[in-house]
């Protein structure tokens, strides 16, 4: 009789484990999958910058500078993304590409700003379609980078608990990385335009 209610009292054990081990995959899935929605948006975000650029070359002459800015920004993004992807959670994975996306954002800013010295390029369809785009793929970017930081926090809270602490080390579930903002305040206000 005892040794029945010994191997009970492992089974449940075993059990109970096996349940926190699952709550942590999938926890740990679900911040991977909001890392790829991420992932989708900054994609679209990096397709529709290089058409922006191209379209303002031909009005922006003198503002060779602030175009290569962009796209080196750009590069930097991308590459940072890249890694991103291929380990998100990752701490310094997430920091680099906190701070490529903030260079990148404040590259952007600076283009959009020196729009208003073109009347013409206001103007443009196309320029204005492009930012259209753009406009709204950041929002999508901004509700992705929330879901994302929402499930990390869900993941770190409960790997953080008693009694599922003990069992993350064990298990090797290790801390995620939010994803931060890295602009300084002056990046963070949002350019002036005026069409």
């Amino acid at each position: 009789m005892g040794l029945w209610i010994l191997l009970a009292i492992v089974v449940g054990l075993a059990l109970w484990a096996a349940g926190i081990y699952n709550r942590l995959v999938a926890l740990k899935n679900r911040y991977k999958n909001s890392y790829s929605q991420i992932d989708v948006q900054l994609k679209r975000r990096y397709d529709l910058i290089p058409n922006l650029v191209e379209s303002a070359k031909g009005y922006m002459q003198h503002e060779r500078g602030t175009l290569d800015a962009v796209v080196k920004a750009r590069g930097n993004a991308v590459s940072a993304a890249q890694a991103a992807a291929a380990k998100p959670g990752d701490p310094a994975t997430m920091q680099g590409l906190s701070q490529a996306e903030g260079a990148l954002g404040g590259a952007l800013g600076r283009l959009l700003a020196v729009f208003e010295q073109y009347p013409d390029l206001k103007a443009n369809q196309n320029v204005l379609g492009l930012q259209e785009e753009l406009s709204s793929t950041e929002n999508k970017v901004a509700f992705a980078r929330q879901a994302y930081n929402d499930s990390v926090m869900e993941y770190n809270t409960r790997r953080e608990s008693f009694p599922d602490s003990f069992f993350a080390g064990m298990f090797g579930f290790d801390p995620a990385e939010l994803l931060h903002s890295t602009e300084s305040a002056e990046e963070r206000k949002a350019p002036q335009v005026r069409f």
